[in-house]
């Protein structure tokens, strides 16, 4: 569950205005936490994350057919322990992706991904979403952001309903 979190962490951040544009939110940038602080004063990583995800989830959402699930879009229980797990996580570093910035960012989640992937531009199906929990998907996942950010382009995996 960790690996997973820290992808959607990963991506969140990356995808966001500032660093490649995929959704247009600013949530990771250092001003956010000035209009978060007062609302969330021990858990602006919590509503941070949330905002992304939102973000994120749309994007997706318009570029995959209904029924589908990706990265911002799990079932529900994996949704509730991804929830679970950023409340419990104390390391900042999980906490906030945009902690060490772009470049920094980039660089874990090409880490964490299959460098051998070239992903086509668009959906690409990863399989039923029962094989999402294991290391190989979130492998997968890591390479294709991470290539597609790499490129300039944007590939969506997603995986269909068991």
């Amino acid at each position: 569950m960790a690996d997973l979190l820290k992808v959607r962490l990963l991506v969140g951040y990356l995808g966001e205005i500032d660093q490649f544009g995929w959704w247009k939110t600013s949530f990771y940038q250092p001003a956010s936490q000035a209009f978060l602080a007062p609302i969330f004063p021990r858990t602006g990583h919590v509503a941070k994350y949330h905002g992304v995800a939102e973000a994120a989830r749309l994007v997706h959402d318009e570029s995959l057919s209904a029924g589908s699930y990706h990265l911002f879009r799990l079932p529900e229980e994996l949704e509730h322990d991804l929830h679970t797990a950023l409340a419990e996580v104390e390391d900042p570093e999980i906490q906030d992706a945009s902690i060490h910035g772009k470049d920094a960012a980039f660089e874990r989640l090409r880490e964490m991904g299959d460098k051998s992937i070239s992903p086509p531009d668009g959906p690409i199906s990863l399989g039923q979403i029962n094989v999402l929990r294991t290391s190989h998907s979130i492998v997968q996942l890591a390479g294709i952001y991470a290539a597609s950010f790499q490129r300039g382009s944007k590939a969506f995996p997603y995986f269909t309903r068991a």
